[in-house]
C-alpha cells in the first residue's frame, strides 16, 4: 500500500490530496473515491471525516484521496469548487498508475464538505472551472456522490436554535459566510452556492444520509436536495435516520472519539450501503 501527498496548488501549499492506494492484486481495477471533510469552510475536519471514511472504503474495492480544501475566509467560492475539481482531474490523469478506473470516480463529503461534495455532482460544468483547468468538458464530473449531512441550501437555517433573519436569503449561518468570505453576503451570493438551485437532469447521482435530529445541519438540507432530484428525474437514494447527533462521520466505534452518541449501529452501515448504490446505480 502507498500513502502520499499530492500538492493540487503550484502558489497554496494547503491545497492538497491524502492518497492511499492498494497493492495491485491480479487484474483487479479499483473504484476512486475522493474524500471531503467537513468543517464549515473554517477548518478541515481531516481527523474523523478523512482518513477513516475512506479507510472504511476500501474493503468494497476503492482507492482514497482526501481533499484539503481552500478554508478561513482565504478564498471564495466558487475556488473551493475548482480545487474539487482539479482533484478530479488528477485522479483519472492517473488512473493507471493508480489502479483505478476512471469512469468510476465517485465523491463523498460530510456536512460543509457534504456541501462541496454536492457542489462536484451538479456545478460541474460552470464555466469559472474551464476557465481555470485545461480539460475536456464533464472531465471533472463524477459517476456519483454521496453527500452525508449535507449543508445544502442557503434558504435552510443552519442551527435549529440559531437566530435567523426572516427574509429567505439570510437564513444563513457560518458555513456560508466562510464560502462567501462576508458577514453578510448578498441574496444572489448566497443562491449562487446553494445547490437546490443547479440539480439539472445533467447531474450525478446521489446517495444522500443526514438524520433526522440533526441540532447543526437541519435534516431539511437533505429533504431539499432530494425533491430538487426528484423534479429532475435524476436517480437518487435516501436515508433518513432516527436520534443521531451532527458529525457521525462512520457512526462506529472509530469515529466516535469518545462521545457515545456518536455510536449508532444502523448508521454504521451507510458505508456499506453506499458501497452497493455505487455498484449498482445507472
Amino acid at each position: 500500500m502507498i500513502c502520499k501527498k499530492i500538492q493540487l496548488s503550484e502558489t497554496d501549499e494547503n491545497v492538497f490530496l491524502e492518497a492511499c492506494i492498494a497493492d495491485k492484486v491480479g487484474d483487479f481495477v479499483r473504484k476512486a473515491i475522493l474524500v471531503i471533510p467537513g468543517g464549515g469552510y473554517g477548518e478541515v475536519c481531516s481527523e474523523r471525516e478523512g482518513e477513516p471514511i475512506g479507510l472504511a472504503f476500501m474493503p468494497y474495492g476503492y482507492n482514497y484521496f482526501v481533499l484539503h480544501y481552500s478554508v478561513n475566509r482565504v478564498k471564495r467560492f466558487p475556488s473551493q469548487l475548482i480545487e474539487a475539481a482539479m482533484a478530479i482531474k488528477h485522479i483519472k490523469d492517473n488512473a493507471e498508475e493508480y489502479g483505478i478506473d476512471p469512469e468510476q470516480v465517485f465523491v463523498t463529503g460530510f456536512s460543509a464538505g457534504g456541501h462541496l461534495c454536492a457542489c462536484c455532482g451538479t456545478m460541474w460544468n460552470k464555466k469559472e472551472i474551464y476557465d481555470r483547468i485545461d480539460m475536456p468538458y464533464g472531465y471533472n464530473k463524477p459517476r456519483g456522490i454521496m453527500p452525508i449531512y449535507p449543508v445544502v441550501s442557503s434558504a435552510v437555517p443552519e442551527e435549529k436554535t440559531g437566530e435567523m433573519s426572516k427574509s429567505l436569503g439570510k437564513k444563513i449561518g457560518g458555513t456560508f459566510m466562510n464560502l462567501l468570505c462576508s458577514d453578510d453576503p448578498s441574496v444572489e451570493d448566497l443562491q449562487s452556492c446553494s445547490v437546490e438551485n443547479f440539480v439539472t437532469p445533467e447531474s450525478s447521482p446521489a446517495f444522500i444520509v443526514h438524520t433526522s435530529t440533526d441540532e447543526v445541519v437541519s435534516v431539511n438540507n437533505s429533504l431539499l436536495l432530494a425533491q430538487a432530484y426528484a423534479a429532475a428525474n435524476v436517480k437518487f437514494e435516501l436515508h433518513i435516520y432516527p436520534d443521531a447527533p451532527h458529525g457521525m462521520a462512520l457512526g462506529n466505534e472509530i469515529t466516535k472519539c469518545g462521545v457515545e452518541k456518536w455510536c449508532n449501529e444502523a448508521l454504521a452501515k451507510w458505508v456499506e450501503q453506499a458501497a452497493f448504490w455505487a455498484d449498482n446505480v445507472s
